[in-house]
């Protein structure tokens, strides 16, 4: 049997092809049809934290009172850093809880100056510097407006993420096949790439698409590619997971789904740039992330660069 994964992506180094990414790639246009398509697109998926927009979406509408940023932390994987922190504190104290309310793992911040003051300061790891303690204080914040436990808020059984698993259902508009355990603790549900193009299409015009637009920051932080993606082309939302996933999405209503099939992280932005331009959306302002300069002695050497034939 052929394999059904496409070249997405290629590095290049002084002329010779060093590396090949393969995976799988859709684009949507605003009537929701597809427009771009390689691999196997109807194939589960799962979607890691690119899932965690419709999982804020699904808090909502399980009575979480959230708004602006703090919608957009709940839909976001944050850097760790100060503000972020706050955020999701108030969300614990409104709630009239706290840190150790959290199930998610202790780690350091992901953004590198924030860590390095915190070692100096002789401060250790922490919940709330993990990159995913906004979705869980969202989760909190749900449990406690709609009188749920809070203890067991990540059982893939609780009240909570039976309506989040609902939810990706609608937005994905297919059945859920397999519910499995994220790196964060909480439960991640299986859906199919073009699925989860359909839930961001849907998402651009919801109150979690408002709010990430106008508050890109809190979807991840300073320097992240998802927050300066966000930035260089006002009106698109965009949220990256691990192992090879990202999605985004147009005011307009486009929609973008990539799933590299290796787990790698690196190029998937500027695959997800190519296919969007591919749908005919103007991604020029942001062409500094539609490819990857490769080094070599320090100097640049060769690209990293999405294989457009693939999909054109």
């Amino acid at each position: 049997m052929p394999d059904p994964w496409r070249r997405l992506a290629e590095v290049r180094r002084s002329g010779f092809l060093e590396s090949v990414h393969f995976g799988s790639v859709v684009g949507l246009d605003p009537d929701g049809s597809v427009a771009v398509s390689a691999g196997p697109i109807e194939q589960p998926i799962l979607p890691r934290s690119s899932l965690k927009p419709l999982q804020a979406l699904g808090c909502l509408a399980a009575g979480a009172p959230l708004a602006d940023e703090r919608v957009a932390i709940v839909a976001g994987s944050h850097t760790g850093e100060d503000y972020h922190v706050e955020t999701a504190g108030r969300m614990l104290a409104d709630a009239g809880l706290d840190e150790s309310a959290l199930r998610c793992p202790e780690t350091w911040p992901q953004d590198e100056r924030t860590h390095h003051e915190l070692v100096r300061s002789g401060q250790s790891t922490s919940r709330i510097r993990m990159n995913c303690s906004g979705k869980h204080a969202g989760m909190l914040s749900a449990c406690v407006a709609s009188g749920w436990p809070t203890e067991s808020y990540l059982d893939a059984d609780h009240p909570l993420q039976q309506v989040i698993h609902q939810t990706v259902a609608d937005l994905a508009e297919e059945s859920i096949g397999h519910t499995a355990v994220d790196g964060c603790g909480a439960p991640v549900f299986a859906i199919s790439l073009l699925g989860l193009a359909r839930s961001f299409r849907s998402l651009a015009e919801s109150t979690v698409g408002d709010a990430m637009r106008a508050f890109p920051e809190y979807v991840a932080g300073t320097g992240h590619v998802n927050t300066e993606l966000m930035r260089l082309l006002p009106g698109v939302i965009v949220k990256g997971g691990a192992e090879g996933v990202i999605a985004l999405a147009t005011a307009e209503g486009h929609a973008v789904a990539v799933k590299v099939i290796d787990g790698g992280n690196r190029a998937t932005t500027v695959i997800a740039l190519a296919v969007l331009r591919a749908l005919g959306v103007d991604t020029a302002p942001a062409k500094e992330l539609s490819e990857i300069t490769v080094l070599g002695g320090g100097q640049p050497v060769g690209k990293i660069t999405a294989v457009e034939k693939e999909w054109a």
